[in-house]
């Protein structure tokens, strides 16, 4: 982690970087505060590589005690769900003799069950089903933004529309002990 990065995203894909990158803006950060580590397409399982560059991410972030460091991870839940997936990080940093994050660590991990096309369609308007893969790609991962930004205007009056997600509803809850 150079000294101007204060953010680490950790991802699966393209449309992630993009819901991500969308999101933080709201925040106190800039282009500068942030590094990606984004799997590369057509390379294997992604949900892999964000698993196994965890533990490494984790020991950073926590090696910069004195600053204002974190780690977002996004990776999809697929059949998993959030349980399962946040599980498996810990299960990887035990691996690596590394402790699994705790409540004091800075670290967000983001887990859109099925996918995060189920979030960007619930943002979108619809009525969602989180055991239900289906749900359309869009054509463009930055076509995320209005949607991005209908999830910022939510959270800054405080109040998710509901039905919600529970996914969604476990991140945004987990990103107020991170961030504020």
């Amino acid at each position: 982690m150079s000294r101007n990065v204060r953010i680490v995203l950790l991802c699966e894909d393209q449309q992630h970087e993009a819901f991500a990158r969308r999101f933080l803006k709201r925040g106190p950060w800039t282009v500068r505060d942030l590094r990606v580590e984004r799997a590369p397409s057509g390379r294997g399982s992604a949900e892999y590589f964000v698993r196994d560059r965890f533990p490494d991410e984790l020991q950073l972030v926590r090696s910069k005690r004195g600053e204002q460091a974190y780690v977002i991870v996004m990776v999809d839940g697929d059949a998993d769900g959030v349980g399962k997936r946040k599980a498996s990080l810990g299960t990887a940093c035990e691996e690596r003799d590394v402790a699994p994050p705790g409540s004091r660590d800075h670290v967000l991990i983001c887990v859109p069950t099925w996918n995060i096309e189920t979030w960007l369609a619930y943002l979108g308007g619809e009525g969602v089903d989180e055991t239900n893969k289906g749900y359309p790609r869009l054509s463009r991962a930055r076509d995320c933004a209005p949607l991005v930004n209908k999830l910022v205007n939510m959270c800054n009056k405080g109040s998710l529309r509901e039905p919600t997600p529970a996914s969604l509803v476990e991140t945004c809850v987990d990103y107020q002990r991170v961030f504020d």
